[in-house]
């Protein structure tokens, strides 16, 4: 591998204070999540409102689950990318960190194509095989068409957001995220409330913001200052580089494509119980949503401090990343769980005025919340363990775990009631939680921490 370039001087990610890189990083991502996951809730609650309860079931709930499918699983290769970034740069190997950066552009552009092409075709197909109720499907068809059309904006949009998470910034991804949310909110309202657009218009309000932020993300990528700004024409594969992101990235690919299954396979429970567990289920979607932002801002920080420490050969600043991480993320995680115990029916009036909708939104809500805490450490440990590039075990621990056990669990129950469908949540996360810590411990996951200053990259 050629030698190091000598640009980079000072690294706070590898050199600073831990718990404030992890704060700094936290924050911004927490912040970005909240108005990522503003694009979905802005079409929920407007639509929601506007349209009813049909509509609301149409852009939540199952909606959201099939697009995840595809657009999870480029998420989660995507992380590939920014692991071998992270390192790169951590290792202070700028030339390989400028190809890597290309690389996956070019990644998120043609993986962007192939969602749009595969989602148009399967929208109907996803929509049955979960049970759709026949007064949501029409609409939720036309909505995921829609949507679909804009995976090119989005895969650009989370890569290149990926790439500045990986170079140690967390501040313009936010920047991008709060712009597009507002056109989003803007574009809802006059679509949806004043030109009556239907289901569609939130799908077009969807894309359209998306495509802002996608333009962001390339603008700023392009005028950077140093060696890595990227140059249009230099946007293609270096096979090298692919091949590491793929390996990396894949089994979190399809990690994410698995759990979506055992999610759609829930969502065909839920759907059975009639439309308004649906619109329920959909509801309950946007205030859980607020956990897993908070959740998956640790997991996307902890990945790029572990990564870029990984790089440099500091284990013992990576060992001290986790157990912080851990302990950081518990308090979260208890914070946000006691609060919407305590807002429960309030959250899903948010949603919608229909009072069955909401006596069964508050039953999932109050079910859901306490367990929140035995999810936090699959998060936090499978993200350090990415960092490192370790993803296949921790990708077999998730899939056994949770999507074998979730699809076990629920086809040998007998009789199912809402809350035997739920109770399937709790008892994956508690034994992917602790296999999960097992490997960590004994698993030789992570360098002893006397091997520092010896760079992998």
């Amino acid at each position: 591998m050629d030698s190091k370039d000598s640009e980079l001087k000072y690294n706070a990610i590898t050199e600073g204070v831990i718990w404030k890189q992890i704060l700094i990083f936290f924050f911004p991502i927490l912040l970005g999540t909240f108005f990522q996951q503003l694009y979905n809730t802005a079409d929920a609650i407007i639509v929601g409102q506007f349209l009813g309860k049909e509509a609301l079931a149409a852009v939540g709930g199952g909606t959201s689950v099939a697009t995840n499918l595809l657009i999870g699983f480029f998420v989660g290769v995507s992380s590939g990318a920014s692991v071998v970034i992270s390192q790169y740069y951590g290792a202070k190997y700028i030339e390989g960190t400028r190809r890597a950066i290309h690389t996956s552009l070019a990644l998120a552009t043609a993986a962007g194509i192939a969602i749009t092409i595969i989602g148009f075709l399967l929208t109907d197909f996803l929509l049955t095989l979960m049970g759709t109720p026949g007064d949501v499907l029409p609409l939720a068809s036309r909505y995921m068409r829609i949507f679909f059309l804009g995976s090119v904006a989005n895969t650009i949009y989370n890569m290149g957001s990926g790439v500045f998470r990986a170079l140690g910034d967390s501040k313009k991804p936010l920047l991008f995220l709060i712009i597009g949310c507002g056109v989003n909110i803007v574009l809802d309202i006059l679509f949806v409330g004043f030109l009556h657009m239907n289901v569609e218009g939130a799908a077009i309000a969807t894309i359209i913001s998306q495509g802002v932020s996608a333009i962001l993300v390339l603008f700023f990528l392009k005028v950077r200052k140093d060696s890595l700004k990227i140059r249009f024409r230099e946007i293609r594969f270096d096979m090298k580089i692919l091949s590491n992101i793929l390996k990396i990235g894949l089994p979190g690919g399809f990690q994410s494509v698995l759990y979506t299954i055992s999610n759609i396979i829930i969502q065909f429970f839920v759907n059975g119980f009639g439309t308004n567990t649906a619109a329920a289920w959909a509801a309950y979607g946007k205030l859980d949503a607020v956990f897993w932002m908070a959740i998956n801002a640790f997991g996307i920080s902890i990945t790029t401090i572990v990564g870029q420490n990984y790089g440099a050969g500091n284990f013992k600043r990576v060992k001290k990343t986790i157990r912080l991480s851990l302990s950081m993320g518990s308090a979260i995680t208890i914070a946000i769980s006691l609060l919407f115990m305590i807002v429960g029916e309030s959250g899903i009036r948010l949603f919608t005025s229909d009072e069955d909708v909401i006596v069964l939104g508050t039953r999932i809500l109050m079910f859901i919340a306490p367990t929140w805490i035995t999810y936090m450490p699959i998060e936090i440990l499978s993200g350090a363990l990415r960092g490192c590039g370790k993803t296949f075990i921790p990708t077999m621990i998730t899939v056994i775990g949770i999507c074998v056990l979730r699809a076990i669990w629920l086809f040998i129950i007998p009789n199912h009631t809402l809350e035997s469908v739920l109770v399937c949540y709790p008892i994956s996360w508690v034994i992917a939680a602790v296999s999960m810590f097992i490997y960590y411990l004994f698993g030789h996951a992570v360098p002893k921490e006397d091997d520092d200053q010896k760079s992998l990259v």
